[in-house]
């Protein structure tokens, strides 16, 4: 033999293997199945109905029509996320809920005080003391128990909605508990509100008198203090000597207006008749209805001189006369002027005298209002303190009429309103029967059959090596030094049909089923003690022997596998470590059988490890190996010797052929090297010989299945 490396191969889960399990325990899982759907119909038939309502509330600032707010919206933000929180709490207080169990009597229906019809069972574990007397608590206490337990109150996402749900065994009752609950959270928050405003206004009236006295108080100072200092008010605010003041001072720019006129228009009257210039654009000459006259009389004058000029000479008594008139006319108009010259001068002395007067008047005023400022200044005082008591007072008096209007309890809605009331359920939330039967059916049939699939890997029986790590034997060394000779060359040449089909007689499978499955239920029938395997393909095969081994071991019996590879393929799938002694260990006399059989890693079979000692000098005691597998056979119903790619010649030399099967562990040989093997197998006495694959069923010359 010789050592292969101490590397574990990959294996690979047998799927088709899997189903097929569960396959062959369908009347298992099937009946799991249809139990589990039993149960869970005659479970869902013997619960109580239960049946959920659901009332929504919106919360929302309310004011009353007559409120002076009534024309202001209220702000988006009036109830943040953590105000609408703060209602979900108030609507699980245990006052509402409380108030909700009195006005429905919920403490009378047994749904809400289980307790107080205990159980036979419950009354004798109270005695023995295992379990605390549930009447020791008040009834009250229990009803809120099962209460919270059927009540879900929520606050909608993305919103300031809340959700009241409720569940019961009576539709109706369902439906009349949220209904009820937010009845009575409506009436709490008005009484709130109305508590509120009862407190104002019995806060606010006894401010009222004191606020009217401190006002009267302050008004009657400031009258007292205008009396004794002569602040007395003409209008709303002016004094006296205020009115005084602006009066004159209003009548001394009117006089001074007045005389600066009067001395302009007398200059200009003074400063033509100096001139010589005429006089007629001043307005108080024009106005004069005497010089009007002598104007008149002297254009008449002048009118007469013009016609009689034309007739007579300037010497004519005519012409003098009329020249005459006409010069006293104008030393006439002259005079008159001067008397209107006279008497704007003297209009003018008269305005500065007045202007004088007014001048004086007004400085006296001026003296008298500063002393007033000063005792205005106290005076604004006194008004200031009396504004604001009287306005603190109106103040006062608003509020104290608006929570005076607002004393009855529909006057101030609460700040929520019903928009959806819960309505009786026409059908139960729960048991949802159908459902409920499905997922027991469907999970009974998943743990059945994982059940099943676990069974199957834990014994090794759905496990197989990977095929990209098969390795070829090793030649020239121990039992497995003969490969298996190719029947076929590779240049596919075949042999005769007669001799092929003679070949294939040799096969005796009882059933045209060749794997491994049904090769361990013929071994077991036939109640075979010893099976040599032969592995012509290497690992691979060796794999499937050691499948074999874990189904027979699967099915009760006590089994063994031998591993007499040159690749120690059956001991690294087995054993716990590659190291253990094994069976050169034994054939060199280091060990017992005893200490050469291990427990496989994954099923209740045991292996003879391949061992640690020269293989040249355990192959000398081959002989004794017969021997081994009869002192084996005493302890095991079933003794597995795998040679892995031996010929028929080696397996001649451990194995008689009037005792045990042979069988050849095939995956992808053709018909025609199946064939050569079992020919070689018969030249060596051999009649008999088991085929087994693992792969999938293929069909030799069309008569006997086989696996690819």
């Amino acid at each position: 033999m010789s050592v292969s490396p101490m590397t574990q191969p990959d294996v690979d889960i047998d799927l088709g293997r899997l189903v097929k399990a569960i396959w062959e325990k369908k009347a298992l899982v099937a009946g799991l199945t249809a139990a589990a759907a039993g149960l869970a119909f005659l479970v869902t038939g013997m619960l109580n109905p239960l049946y959920k309502s659901e009332t929504r509330l919106l919360i929302e600032t309310r004011e009353p029509v007559y409120s002076s707010d009534q024309n202001q919206s209220a702000p988006d933000t009036a109830f943040d996320d953590r105000a609408v929180t703060s209602q979900v709490e108030i609507l699980r207080s245990t006052d509402l809920i409380k108030q909700v169990a009195r006005n429905l009597d919920l403490s009378s229906r047994v749904e809400f005080d289980p307790a107080a019809n205990p159980s036979a069972i419950g009354n004798v574990l109270i005695m023995l003391g295992l379990k605390k007397n549930p009447l020791d608590v008040p009834a009250e206490e229990r009803v809120l128990k099962e209460f919270y337990k059927k009540l879900d109150v929520y606050a909608v996402p993305e919103s300031r909605v809340i959700g009241i749900e409720f569940s019961s065994e009576d539709e109706a009752l369902a439906a009349a508990v949220p209904n009820a609950l937010v009845d009575v959270y409506l009436a709490s928050q008005s009484g709130a509100k109305l508590e509120n405003n009862t407190d104002a206004s019995a806060w606010l009236e006894p401010e009222i008198a004191k606020l009217r006295d401190r006002v009267r108080e302050s008004e009657s100072k400031v009258a007292e203090y205008r009396a004794r200092t002569g602040l007395l008010l003409v209008n709303q605010q002016d004094t006296i000597a205020a009115k005084q003041l602006s009066d004159i001072s209003t009548e001394l720019s009117r006089v001074r207006a007045e005389r600066a006129d009067s001395e302009a228009r007398a200059q200009s009257v003074r400063n033509a008749l100096d001139n010589g210039q005429a006089v007629d654009a001043v307005s108080n000459v024009l106005d004069s209805p005497v010089i009007q006259r002598l104007r008149e009389s002297e254009g008449n004058i002048r009118a007469q001189l013009a016609d009689v000029s034309t007739t007579l000479l300037e010497a004519h008594p005519r012409m003098k006369g009329l020249r005459a008139q006409l010069a006293d006319v104008e030393r006439q108009i002259t005079n008159e002027i001067r008397k209107v010259l006279s008497s704007l001068e003297s209009n003018a002395r008269v305005a500065r005298i007045r202007e004088q007067e007014l001048t004086a008047q007004l400085n006296e005023l001026k003296a008298g209002s500063a002393r007033e400022g000063e005792e205005a200044v106290e005076l604004r005082s006194l008004e200031r303190e009396a504004a604001a008591q009287r306005d603190l007072l109106e103040t006062y008096l608003g509020r104290y009429r608006e929570a005076a209007s607002r004393s009855q309890p529909k006057a101030l809605p609460a700040d929520a309103r019903v928009i959806s009331r819960a309505v009786p359920a026409s059908e139960a939330y729960f048991p949802k029967t159908v459902p409920i039967i499905i997922v027991s059916a469907l999970a009974a049939f998943l743990l059945s059959s994982i059940g099943v699939m676990l069974g199957e890997l834990f014994s090794g029986r759905a496990l197989r090596p990977s095929s990209g790590l098969t390795r070829e034997p090793e030649n020239g060394r121990g039992v497995s030094e003969a490969p298996v000779a190719a029947a076929v060359p590779s240049g596919g040449v075949a042999m005769p049909v007669e001799q092929t089909s003679q070949a294939l007689g040799l096969i005796s499978n009882d059933a045209d089923d060749f794997s491994v499955e049904a090769v361990a239920e013929q071994l077991v029938t036939d109640m075979t003690s010893v099976a040599v395997c032969v592995s012509p393909e290497g690992d691979e095969g060796s794999a499937a022997a050691v499948m074999l081994v874990r189904t027979v071991a699967g099915d009760g019996l006590k089994t063994v596998l031998i591993d007499l590879t040159g690749s120690a393929c059956p001991t690294e799938l087995m054993a716990e470590s590659i190291r253990l002694p094994g069976l050169t260990d034994l054939m060199c006399g280091e060990i017992s059988i005893s200490d050469s059989i291990h427990p496989d890693r994954l099923s209740s079979a045991h292996i003879i490890p391949r061992g640690n000692a020269n293989a040249r000098r355990a192959m000398r005691a081959i002989d004794r190996l017969p021997m081994v597998i009869d002192a084996l056979t005493e302890a095991y119903d079933l003794v597995v010797v795998e040679c892995g790619a031996a010929d028929a010649a080696s397996i001649a030399r451990i194995a008689r052929a009037e005792r045990g099967e042979i069988i050849l562990s095939i995956l992808r040989s053709d018909e025609a090297e199946i064939a050569e093997l079992l020919i070689e197998f018969n030249a060596q006495g051999f009649e008999d010989v088991l085929l087994m694959t693992p792969g999938q069923p293929v069909s030799p010359l069309g008569s006997r299945s086989s696996a690819a």
